[in-house]
């Protein structure tokens, strides 16, 4: 496959964004450029459950709305992880789809980085999302001018809770920010970004050469699947997956 087109930063780009990472997600719109401005056309909500049926009519038609045809869009962004397995999926193979058509950059945001960018703070900041289970996924950022985004982990809430010492945690679930608070814990509660968000860090990657290929297009889902752990557990015992 060709390599993808590359985006001119003096001049206007369209870029798409996608967000299937959680219960609901969005798709948006935006033109970006000159420089790292990104300007968001519109954000359309898809309702939690029917991702496979709702994302690429609602990407038709919100390119319909605005006078846009998917040849001119100039590049993508979509949340990469964590959050939901099936969710993600649905995202990713749409938007490496329509990518790879294209032969346009792809630049892939982790919703840690996403909800560390949404808060007011500096400095070192643990951002935050409830992962279920009694564990958090937790993303060690530094904030200073933009995030940089140093690594992510599945934590237990003890975990979690000794790798946010002398920070601040941001993050948009209430159960884990009581959690930090019980541990007096600076805590920045925000709304859960939507692909606004992500158009907006997808752009600044995209700018600074951090994209990928859509066939290197994937999830980073750091917890492991449940047939991941059931296939491991069933190896280990000497069993086959489907004993």
């Amino acid at each position: 496959m060709d390599p993808p087109d590359q985006v001119r930063p003096h001049q206007v780009s369209i870029l798409l964004a996608a967000d299937t990472s959680g219960k609901h997600g969005s798709i948006a719109l935006a033109r970006c450029g000159p420089g790292d401005s990104c300007a968001v056309l519109e954000v359309v909500p898809l309702a939690g459950g029917t991702f496979s049926a709702q994302l690429v009519p609602q990407v038709a038609r919100l390119l319909e709305k605005h006078g846009i045809d998917k040849t001119q869009i100039d590049a993508f962004a979509v949340a990469s992880g964590p959050g939901s397995f099936t969710g993600l999926r649905v995202g990713l193979a749409a938007i490496k789809a329509l990518a790879e058509v294209l032969a346009k950059p792809v630049a892939a945001v982790s919703l840690l980085e996403a909800v560390a960018a949404a808060s007011s703070l500096n400095g070192r900041v643990v951002a935050a999302l409830d992962a279920g289970r009694g564990e958090v996924y937790a993303g060690g950022c530094q904030i200073h001018g933009g995030v940089r985004l140093l690594s992510e982990r599945l934590l237990t809430q003890q975990e979690f809770l000794e790798f946010a010492v002398g920070a601040a945690v941001v993050s948009p679930d209430e159960a884990v920010a009581a959690v930090a608070r019980s541990a007096g814990l600076s805590v920045q509660e925000i709304a859960r970004p939507l692909s606004d968000a992500v158009a907006r860090l997808g752009w600044r990657k995209i700018l600074s050469g951090d994209i990928t290929s859509a066939e290197a297009l994937d999830a980073n889902y750091i917890r492991r699947s449940d047939a991941e752990i059931f296939s491991s557990t069933a190896l280990q015992s000497g069993k086959k997956p489907d004993d």
